[in-house]
C-alpha cells in the first residue's frame, strides 16, 4: 500500500505534462494540416492560370503574326527612305510600352529598366508610358519626365484602333518630336522575351530623305504617312508586348505550380513525422502507466 501510494502521486504529477504535450503536438498537425490545404489550393489556381495564360498565348501569337505585317511596311519605308543619322540636337520621346496586369516575372523591369539607362544616356528626352505597372516604377525617379501616360493596356490582344488612338493622343498632346523611340518587350520565343527600341521619324525628316526627295511629294500626304507609320509601330510593339507578358505569366505561373508542389511534399513529410511522433508519445504514455501500475 505504501509503494503503491507513492508512485500515484509521481503519476498524478506527470499526466498534465503529458496532456500538456499531447495538447501541443495536436496543435502543431492542425497547424500544419490547414497549411497543407491552403498550399493545396494555391497550386490549383496558379494551376488554373498556366492553363489560361497558354490559351492566350496562343491568341496572342496568331495576333502577332499578323501584326508584323505592319511593322515589315514600316521598316521598308524607312530602309528605302534612307533617313540620315539622328543629330545631337533632335528632341527624343521614348515610349515605353507594357501593360497594367502583374504576375508575370520581370517582364515590367525589363522595360523600365530599359527606358531609364536610355533616359541616363539622353538627359533631354522625354517619355510616354502605357501601362501602370512601368507608369509606377518609372514614377519613383523619373516622374518629371513624363509628357503622357495611358492605362488599361494588356487587358486583351491590342488592336490597330487602339494603336492608331494612342498616336493620335501622342501627336496631339504629347508635344512636337523630331524622333519617337518605341520600347517593349520584343517576342522571341515562348520562353523568351527581350527589350528592344523601334525608332520613328517625323514628317520633317522624311521630306528631308533622299529617297522622298527623289519624287514630288506634298506635304499633308507626308505627315499622314509619318502619323501612320508611328501607329502601326505602336500596334506591333503593343501585340509583340502582349504575346511576350502572356509568355511570362505562364512560366511564372508553372514556376509557381512547381514550387507549389515541393512545399506540399515537404509539408507532407512534416505532418508524418508529427503525426507519428504524437502516437508514439501516446503509446509511451500508455505503458509507462501500465508498467507503474
Amino acid at each position: 500500500m505504501l509503494a503503491r501510494s507513492a508512485v500515484r502521486p509521481v503519476l498524478m504529477a506527470a499526466r498534465p505534462v503529458v496532456g500538456a504535450q499531447q495538447k501541443n503536438g495536436m496543435a502543431t498537425l492542425k497547424e500544419i494540416e490547414q497549411r497543407l490545404k491552403s498550399v493545396k489550393n494555391i497550386e490549383k489556381i496558379t494551376k488554373s492560370m498556366k492553363v489560361v495564360a497558354s490559351t492566350k498565348l496562343t491568341r496572342a501569337e496568331k495576333a502577332m503574326r499578323q501584326a508584323k505585317k505592319y511593322g515589315a511596311a514600316n521598316e521598308e519605308l524607312f530602309k528605302n527612305s534612307e533617313i540620315g543619322s539622328d543629330n545631337g540636337d533632335a528632341k527624343v520621346l521614348y515610349v515605353a510600352i507594357s501593360s497594367d496586369r502583374g504576375l508575370c516575372g520581370g517582364i515590367h523591369s525589363s522595360v523600365t529598366k530599359a527606358t531609364l539607362r536610355a533616359l541616363n544616356a539622353n538627359p533631354e528626352a522625354r517619355v510616354a508610358v502605357l501601362g501602370d505597372k512601368p507608369k509606377a516604377q518609372l514614377a519613383r525617379s523619373r516622374t518629371d519626365d513624363f509628357v503622357i501616360t495611358f492605362n488599361q493596356i494588356g487587358r486583351d490582344i491590342p488592336t490597330f484602333a487602339e494603336a492608331a488612338a494612342i498616336a493620335d493622343e501622342i501627336k496631339t498632346k504629347g508635344g512636337e518630336w523630331d524622333v519617337v523611340k518605341i520600347i517593349y518587350n520584343k517576342y522571341i520565343s515562348a520562353i523568351s522575351y527581350e527589350p528592344t527600341e523601334l525608332v520613328v521619324t517625323n514628317a520633317k525628316s522624311l521630306n528631308e530623305a533622299a529617297g522622298f526627295k527623289a519624287y514630288e511629294q506634298e506635304e499633308d500626304s507626308t505627315g499622314d504617312i509619318a502619323e501612320f507609320s508611328l501607329a502601326n509601330a505602336l500596334y506591333l510593339a503593343l501585340v509583340e508586348g502582349h504575346a511576350a507578358e502572356q509568355s511570362a505569366r505562364r512560366t511564372a505561373m508553372d514556376n509557381a505550380s512547381g514550387n507549389a508542389a515541393d512545399m506540399i511534399g515537404k509539408l507532407n513529410l512534416q505532418f508524418n513525422r508529427a503525426r507519428q511522433g504524437k502516437i508514439t508519445g501516446e503509446l509511451i504514455e500508455i505503458i509507462t502507466g501500465a508498467s507503474a501500475l
